[in-house]
């Protein structure tokens, strides 16, 4: 049986802190490894989300059965990731890509988080504290659904 992990976390990393993130969000994909989870789904956003795509990628070669998804919030989002040669390699790299809407509404970002959270056992969370914003929403989402969480934390 699958064991499914989703990542939520801000578009915006501070530089300084980029080195820190990376090697904590590849040692918390490990131990999830290590814990038997084996599909690991992005939201394909800037900032954490892509950074988790390319940790999941780069550990699949030492994890053949590792299995990256793509939660994607609309079409168009998708076909703009999927014109940049990068994001366009990471996308082809997914066992499964998801576009949550086919067109563009305000929840649509919301939306495709509760997809993930839904389909997951697991979130992690790269995480600096702020009230507001969709990775907060997402962590309260998750727990609201019973879904265990690790949160990252930085500042």
């Amino acid at each position: 049986m699958s064991k499914t992990c989703c990542v939520t976390g801000h578009r915006d990393l501070p530089a300084g802190k980029l080195s820190e993130i990376t090697t904590a969000l590849s040692a918390e994909i490990d131990r999830a490894i290590a814990e038997g989870f084996d599909s690991f789904f992005s939201g394909f956003a800037e900032g954490v989300d892509l950074l988790f795509a390319q940790l999941v990628v780069q550990k699949s070669s030492d994890h053949p059965g590792l299995r990256l998804l793509a939660a994607i919030p609309f079409r168009q989002r998708f076909e703009r990731l999927a014109s940049v040669p990068e994001t366009a390699a990471l996308l082809d790299a997914c066992a499964e890509v998801h576009v949550v809407s086919e067109t563009y509404h305000d929840s649509v970002y919301r939306d495709r988080n509760r997809f993930m959270v839904d389909r997951s056992q697991l979130v992690i969370a790269v995480y600096d504290g702020r009230a507001g914003g969709g990775t907060a929403r997402t962590l309260a989402y998750a727990r609201k659904m019973g879904c265990k969480a690790r949160v990252l934390f930085f500042k």
